[in-house]
């Protein structure tokens, strides 16, 4: 039992190439690195570009209530009963901003936890907002969902961070 068990064990060891010898292949690791490192490179864009649309949603409408006859946006619902989600937005937008410019680590993990809770925010905005009631629902306007895809998008820019680290301690003190 014990000679087939390591029979076994030693031709699935040699089925799988040492990682040495991954290094030293220019097609595995120069090609899918500069793949992935491109689409990094427009994640980053991606996450700029998605603050400026969280803080220019805000301004737009979000939700039609035909029975006041009123459209609220981000920083208008009527006697003010939604609050102001418009002034958190543009706050964790702006942060976000300077968090993803910043090249530093922990500029990248704190980046993670606003953007997910930001994320968070904007689902809770979302609900509050296009909710029914008294067997009334408003209309749901472009603004709202333009809020809830571009946190999604900072989400996801915050989670695949530009950042070029270092292969050895070598190369850092050049």
């Amino acid at each position: 039992m014990a000679e087939w068990l390591g029979k076994a064990l030693q031709k699935l060891l040699q089925r799988f190439e040492s990682a040495r010898d991954l290094k030293n292949r220019p097609d595995y690791y120069r090609g899918d690195f500069n793949k992935y490192y491109m689409s990094v490179k427009i994640l980053y864009w991606a996450g700029i570009l998605a603050c400026l649309v969280l803080i220019i949603c805000c301004f737009v409408p979000w939700t039609y209530h035909a029975d006041v006859d009123k459209t609220f946006t981000a920083f208008f619902s009527e006697k003010n009963q939604y609050g102001k989600p418009g002034k958190f937005l543009i706050f964790f937008a702006v942060v976000s901003l300077i968090l993803i410019i910043v090249p530093k680590v922990l500029a990248k993990r704190i980046n993670l936890f606003l953007s997910a809770f930001t994320v968070a925010y904007a689902i809770k905005t979302y609900i509050l907002y296009t909710s029914c009631y008294n067997a009334y629902c408003p209309e749901k306007k472009a603004g709202i969902y333009i809020m809830l895809f571009s946190t999604v998008v900072i989400l996801i820019a915050a989670v695949f961070p530009n950042m070029k680290i270092m292969a050895n301690k070598d190369e850092a003190a050049k």
